[in-house]
């Protein structure tokens, strides 16, 4: 059983993740030194993501429908892109074993993996303020 029930549960707690994290006034701007657009994509459940990291300009997050054009898409199951956040996840590991695909420059991607390990604490810690403890199963499974 995926740890997501539908599309809208993804956008809250990934989406959200996302939109917390482009809103923070240290880490959105190291964020939007990427200057890439990047949209990704789920399966089980279907959803799509996609987040604007241009430099100089405001961060957007768009969960759903968009206008904002991808300059490198990621595709994964759900469950994948869960466990990524709790840190549990190497983004170099699961291209190399097809967990993951990428389209267009994955170095643009690989250059986030990094600033993206603040964003593993607040993740777990929006999981435990909403009681959240069947999301965070794979953390106690590690262990």
């Amino acid at each position: 059983m995926p740890y997501f029930r539908d599309a809208d549960e993804l956008y809250r707690y990934l989406g959200g993740l996302l939109a917390e994290l482009n809103a923070d006034p240290e880490l959105g701007p190291r964020f939007r030194q990427a200057n890439t657009i990047v949209q990704y994509r789920t399966t089980n459940p279907d959803a799509v993501i996609t987040s604007k990291l241009i430099d100089g300009e405001p961060g957007q997050i768009d969960c759903g429908e968009t206008t904002l054009e991808p300059q490198v898409t990621l595709t994964m199951e759900g469950d994948l892109a869960h466990r990524f956040w709790l840190g549990l996840v190497s983004p170099t590991v699961a291209l190399a074993r097809g967990e993951m695909h990428a389209a267009g420059p994955v170095a643009k991607i690989l250059k986030l993996v990094p600033l993206a390990r603040p964003g593993f604490a607040r993740y777990v810690e929006r999981l435990e303020a909403e009681g959240r403890d069947d999301l965070l199963a794979p953390l106690r499974e590690r262990r």
